[in-house]
């Protein structure tokens, strides 16, 4: 490498052809960068989030999969029954079967652990949900679910569902009072008028309370941003103003959703 130094001028570098090529391998290492290696703790972290992913995929489809099915069984099933509601106790439509029962069953009796009770909406909120009878796990995490012991739709007294904060119900937080509520069943259709909006403790059971008149209670978890276990209750009281059937304790339910 020579360095030639002219007058007023900067010196001037001028390379050989023998320098190039150690020029050109110094600048060749500069532009390379070094490989990263993930540790143990990164691919334990990577695989517990593609876990978690999973896990959270198949519990949203489920639930899709779950509500329309049901959405769509009990509007064929509403829409094949022609037998008048006060008539449900001699004739059952099953599907494309009728069948005629050998005796009487009470709405209440006719609620096993996996029945359909209807669909609640809140029209409002463009919030729809199948309910199924219960509350145990797999019930909520696939519908809105009947707490068993109170009454159901149209009986005399307080009926309670029950649903996540973070699925079905997470609605109810814009909720307010006046609001319309809507609960179909095969025998009718109830509209409800909320009442009141209340947050209480966990172990409050006042709320599920028989009441003398048609009323209906939703409960969720409170507050709907709390990651975890939340520390309170919301409770949604409204008071039936629709009633289009005779009550319950003198109509059958029907035989239609279940199978």
């Amino acid at each position: 490498m020579k360095v030639y130094i002219y007058p007023s001028l900067r010196p001037v570098v001028v390379a050989s052809h023998h320098a190039l090529p150690l020029l050109a391998g110094t600048l060749n290492l500069a532009s390379q960068k070094p490989k990263r290696h993930w540790s143990l703790g990164q691919y334990v972290f990577l695989i517990l989030a593609t876990v978690c992913l999973g896990l959270y995929g198949y519990g949203y489809f489920a639930r899709v999969f779950y509500q329309r099915y049901e959405s769509w069984w009990f509007d064929r099933t509403m829409a094949r029954s022609t037998a008048p509601v006060s008539q449900y106790h001699e004739t059952a439509i099953i599907g494309d079967v009728v069948s005629r029962p050998q005796r009487s069953m009470p709405l209440s009796e006719a609620a096993s652990p996996t029945s359909v009770i209807g669909r609640l909406s809140v029209p409002r909120l463009h919030l729809s949900a199948m309910v199924r009878e219960g509350i145990d796990g797999k019930t909520l995490q696939l519908a809105v679910g009947h707490i068993p012991s109170t009454a159901l739709p149209g009986e005399a007294g307080n009926v309670g569902v029950a649903g996540h904060r973070d699925t079905f119900f997470r609605g109810l937080k814009d909720l307010r009072s006046k609001d319309e509520i809507h609960f179909s069943t095969p025998l009718g259709d109830f509209g409800y008028e909320v009442e009141s909006l209340m947050i209480v403790e966990p172990d409050d059971i006042a709320v599920l309370a028989a009441s003398g008149s048609n009323t209906l209670t939703m409960v969720t978890c409170y507050p709907f941003s709390y990651i975890g276990n939340a520390p309170k209750r919301f409770i949604v009281r409204a008071r039936q103003v629709l009633p289009q059937t005779p009550a319950l304790s003198t109509v059958d339910r029907p035989a239609e959703l279940e199978r």
